[in-house]
C-alpha cells in the first residue's frame, strides 16, 4: 500500500474519479433477508463485535477481516467447527469488494477507523465503527460528509447513548430545573502500567503489516504496535483521552444543551511514574500522557475533563489515588452524581425531575440492526455527527496538549499544514 498522508488520502477518497478499486454496490435484499455483517479487526473488542451480532436473529457473520493471520484462523474455526464458515480477509479492499456484504463492523485501530467507513460508505455498506470514530478533526468532517453522500447508516460505539439513564440526565439538564448548566465533568482515568521498550525487528510473518500501517507514516515494526500498545503512538491512536475517554467525553458533551464543538480548548499533562518506589518519571517507549487535565469553553458552560493513568498505589504521604470514571454536571442550583440531584449545600440525594426521553429501540448493536433494515437515521443512538463531535474535542484536547497552546474549537487547516505531525 502507498503510504500519503492522512489528509491528502481522505481528499482522494472522497473526490470523484479518486482511482480506488471498490465499486459502489448495494445488495438488494427483501424484507426478511439476513443482515450480512463483516467484522474487520477482531483480534480485542472485535470479538465482542462478533459476539453481538452472531447472537441476533436476522443476522450472519458472513466475513472475517484482519491483518493476523493467526488471529483470522483462529476467529473463523469457530465458526466452521459450528457449520458456519465465513469468508476470510487480511486486506479490507478485497472484502468490500464482495458485493453480498451488507455492513461492516470496525475494530481496528484509530487510524484506520475513518478510512474504512468512507471506503464502506463508498462501496455501499452501512457501517458500525469503534470510538474514536476519527483519528483527526479532519477525517472525522469527512466520515459526516461521505455517510450523508453515499445515504449510509453509521453507527458510533460510544455505547453510552443506548442508556435511557444517560438520556434522563441530559433531558433533566435540559428542562433547566436545576438552573444554567455550569460544569459538565469527565473523569477516564483507568491504570496504565508501563509499556517498557520493544525493539525494532522484522514483522512476524503472519501480520500484514504494511496493511496494518495503512495511510500512516511509514515506520519499523516492534512489538509495542501489534496489538494494544498502539493507543499510545501518535501515528495510531490518541491516548486515553480518545480510549476510554471517548465515552465520558460524549456523555460531558451530551449534557451541554446544544453542545457541539467548544470555543476554545486548553490540555495540559505529561506522561510520569507509576509506583511509589522511587523510581524516576516514565522512560518506556509510548509517546501519550498518561495524565491529562482538559477545560473546553462552550460559551457558557465548561467541560473539564481529567486523565490520571496513575495507579492505585500511587499517591501523597501514603494515600492511594482514587481512580474514577464517571461523569458529573454540575448547575446553578446543585450537581447531578450517580443519576441523582443534589442541592446546592447539602448531601441528599433527589431523584431527577421526569422529563420525557425519546429514543431509538435497542442496545447500541441491535440499534445499529434496526436501521439497517429500516433505513431510519433518525433512530440511530449514536450518529455519524455526534460521533465527529465528541470524538473531536478528543482530538482538540490532544493538539493543545501537543502545541502546549490553547487552541480554538474551530481551528483553522492551516495550523495542521504548520504541525503535520498533529493534523
Amino acid at each position: 500500500m502507498k503510504h500519503i498522508t492522512r489528509r491528502n488520502f481522505m481528499k482522494r477518497s472522497l473526490a470523484v474519479g479518486a482511482g480506488l478499486t471498490i465499486a459502489p454496490f448495494a445488495r438488494v435484499r427483501g424484507a426478511n433477508d439476513d443482515i450480512r455483517v463483516a467484522v474487520v479487526g477482531i483480534n480485542g473488542r472485535g470479538g465482542s463485535h462478533i459476539g453481538s451480532f452472531d447472537k441476533m436473529d436476522g443476522v450472519r457473520i458472513a466475513g472475517l477481516c484482519d491483518i493476523d493471520l493467526k488471529v483470522l484462523e483462529n476467529r473463523a474455526r469457530r465458526f466452521k467447527d459450528r457449520n458456519k464458515p465465513v469468508e476470510k480477509y487480511q486486506d479490507i479492499r478485497k472484502l468490500l469488494d464482495n458485493k453480498n456484504i451488507d455492513a461492516i463492523s470496525i475494530a481496528t485501530t484509530n487510524h484506520w477507523h475513518s478510512l474504512a467507513t468512507i471506503w464502506a460508505c463508498q462501496a455501499g455498506k452501512d457501517v458500525y465503527v469503534e470510538k474514536p470514530a476519527s483519528h483527526n478533526v479532519y477525517e472525522g468532517r469527512k466520515c459526516v460528509e461521505a455517510a450523508a453522500k453515499y445515504k449510509r447508516i453509521v453507527q458510533h460505539g460510544t455505547q453510552s447513548r443506548a442508556s435511557s439513564g444517560w438520556a434522563r440526565q441530559a433531558a433533566a439538564i435540559a428542562s433547566g430545573k436545576y438552573g444554567k448548566l455550569l460544569v459538565s465533568k469527565g473523569y477516564a482515568s483507568k491504570t496504565r502500567w508501563s509499556i517498557g521498550f520493544k525493539s525494532i525487528q522484522e514483522p512476524p510473518e503472519h501480520i500484514d503489516f504494511d496493511i496494518w500501517l495503512g495511510p500512516a507514516r511509514n515506520q519499523p515494526y516492534h512489538g509495542n504496535l501489534v496489538h494494544y500498545n498502539w493507543h499510545w503512538f501518535w501515528d495510531f491512536g490518541n491516548g486515553d483521552i480518545g480510549n476510554q475517554g471517548v465515552h465520558q467525553m460524549d456523555i460531558a458533551r451530551w449534557g451541554i444543551p446544544n453542545g457541539t464543538l467548544p470555543k476554545s480548548v486548553i490540555s495540559m499533562g505529561g506522561r510520569w511514574v507509576n509506583s511509589t518506589e522511587g523510581k524516576p518519571p516514565f522512560t518506556d517507549q509510548a509517546q501519550t500522557p498518561n495524565c491529562q487535565l482538559t477545560v473546553m469553553d462552550f460559551g457558557g458552560p465548561l467541560l473539564v475533563f481529567e486523565v490520571i493513568g496513575l495507579n492505585d498505589r500511587a499517591g501523597v504521604d501514603g494515600k492511594k489515588y482514587s481512580r474514577k470514571v464517571a461523569n458529573e454536571f454540575y448547575l446553578e442550583e446543585g450537581a447531578i452524581k450517580g443519576g441523582k440531584f443534589y442541592p446546592k449545600g447539602s448531601d441528599k440525594a433527589e431523584n431527577l425531575v421526569d422529563v420525557d426521553v425519546k429514543m431509538g429501540p435497542g442496545g447500541i448493536f441491535d440499534n445499529f440492526i434496526h436501521c439497517v433494515r429500516t433505513r431510519k437515521r433518525e433512530d440511530l443512538h449514536a450518529n455519524d455527527l455526534e460521533a465527529h463531535l465528541s470524538s473531536a474535542c478528543c482530538h482538540l484536547g490532544n493538539i493543545s496538549y501537543r502545541l502546549g497552546e490553547q487552541v480554538s474549537g474551530n481551528t483553522k487547516p492551516d495550523v495542521f499544514d504548520k504541525h503535520e505531525e498533529i493534523g
